[in-house]
């Protein structure tokens, strides 16, 4: 009798993590903090929102907050205009069960971006 996979659950979230300072976080000097654009792989968008959490700890990073704006279906029912570089990095999170920081901006202390 064959193996056969069974068909995966996991789906790729698109998340918006703030995240603080803390020694060793890789942000530019006089950043206040940043903000991630995450895809990470998950049955739900809870377990996504652990795993990125936790792995941006394990980062040296100081997660605050996380918004999620749903999987790539739910973004382009939203209308979302979503090229092809960012469904590139949605299906390489979703092939590699990860979660791939695809953007970060930093913030400074007098509310501009970097």
């Amino acid at each position: 009798m064959e193996n056969q996979k069974k068909p995966s659950r996991q789906q790729v979230y698109t998340l918006l993590v703030q995240i603080g300072r803390k020694d060793g976080d890789g942000l530019p000097d006089g950043a206040t903090g940043a903000a991630l654009m995450c895809f990470a792989s998950g049955v739900d968008e809870a377990e996504a929102v652990r795993e990125t959490v936790a792995i941006l700890k394990q980062a040296d990073t100081a997660p605050l907050d996380v918004t999620g704006y749903g999987t790539l279906a739910e973004r382009e029912a939203q209308g979302h205009d979503i090229d092809a570089d960012e469904r590139a990095l949605m299906q390489r999170a979703l092939d590699e069960n990860a979660v791939i920081v695809a953007q970060m901006t930093p913030f400074f202390g007098d509310g501009e971006q970097g």
